[in-house]
């Protein structure tokens, strides 16, 4: 499959970045490109416009402060790897390191991740695949047609047909970990700054998934000071062990005190909804100890937020099922005897 035409932009900085951004709607970000290049392969996504921002080395900073800030352009193998991630945001290096295979982690990176497109069936699939079914809601408008549209005219959703949204699932890696870390982001377009928390960039929408305005590009996510009483992990369900996206993720951190008493505590839910799910309950678990009894019934409450469709690989009911020993697993891992 090759690419459609396209004028390609390399960036000489941020500025000139969102400046071509603001010139050309429409236009694609390019850093690693491991989402890009197939989607558009496959024609899913079709910009007159490609810019480049994989060498801009304002994007790759690691930077000390109130906490620590790390640029979007840094590869997943990179923060991974990285030792002041390691040592205080787990949750994270083992998130990055779970991407893919390690080539991808080479070219892969961080911003791309965390603005990874969603996933279907019925969507990642070649252009002749979906132009067989007439296309779905979130399939780009065709040279011959446009997306299938049922009785009323509405395009149609081949996993909910009565459904007017999309219901393509988030597979980000990254997001759910950093979300779980309280993490914030710097969003820049030529009309100005603004920082805003991870969880808020995220809609429940597979076509919308996205708050980041069009003009903007993510450049910074900034992280808090790392502290000893923090603890967090991410596990990700998968057909392989390597290489797949997640049909389920649970990415949790607790802040906990010495006397094993939960202070605060943040639990996400990936792969499951058109995004990260950042589950209410678990302010239920602070001022409490571990206990299995106490694990057991937080993992059953974090577990009906869960609401997967035939939309990913194996069946919704088990993938279902598993939310509750996923977090209960991860819990009892921070509890030191998972």
């Amino acid at each position: 499959m090759r690419a459609p035409k396209f004028r390609y932009h390399a960036a000489r900085s941020v500025r000139d970045a969102v400046a071509v951004l603001a010139d050309e709607p429409g236009a694609a970000l390019l850093a690693g490109g491991t989402d890009l290049v197939p989607n558009m392969k496959r024609r899913q996504q079709t910009p007159a416009v490609v810019i480049g921002i994989r060498r801009l080395a304002e994007l790759r900073r690691v930077t000390n402060g109130n906490g620590v800030a790390l640029g979007a352009g840094l590869t997943l193998a990179e923060v991974a790897a990285h030792e002041k991630v390691r040592a205080g945001y787990a949750a994270l290096a083992k998130a990055a390191g779970s991407v893919a295979t390690p080539q991808l982690r080479n070219m892969g990176t961080l911003g791309g991740n965390l603005c990874l497109d969603t996933r279907c069936n019925y969507y990642d699939q070649t252009y002749e695949w979906r132009k067989a079914i007439n296309f779905c809601m979130k399939a780009p408008a065709s040279t011959d047609g446009h997306a299938c549209a049922g009785p009323d005219g509405q395009s149609i959703c081949w996993v909910a047909t009565s459904s007017p949204r999309c219901w393509a699932v988030s597979s980000t890696d990254t997001a759910p970990a950093l979300i779980a870390l309280g993490a914030f982001v710097t969003l820049v377009s030529a009309r100005g700054t603004r920082d805003i928390a991870l969880e808020d960039l995220y809609r429940n929408d597979g076509m919308r998934y996205l708050t980041r305005r069009p003009d903007e590009l993510l450049t910074v996510i900034r992280l808090r000071p790392a502290d000893p009483e923090w603890k967090s992990t991410y596990w990700k369900l998968r057909r392989r062990g390597s290489f797949d996206f997640p049909v389920l993720s649970v990415a949790a951190a607790l802040r906990v005190s010495e006397g094993g008493v939960v202070r605060e505590a943040r639990v996400v839910l990936g792969a499951v909804a058109s995004k990260p799910l950042l589950v209410p309950e678990a302010s239920t678990l602070v001022g409490r100890h571990l206990t299995d009894e106490v694990i057991d019934v937080f993992a059953e409450k974090a577990s009906r937020m869960a609401k997967p469709l035939d939309n990913t690989d194996y069946e919704l009911g088990w993938r279902k099922k598993m939310v509750k020993g996923y977090v209960a697993g991860a819990l009892k891992e921070l509890r030191g005897t998972g």
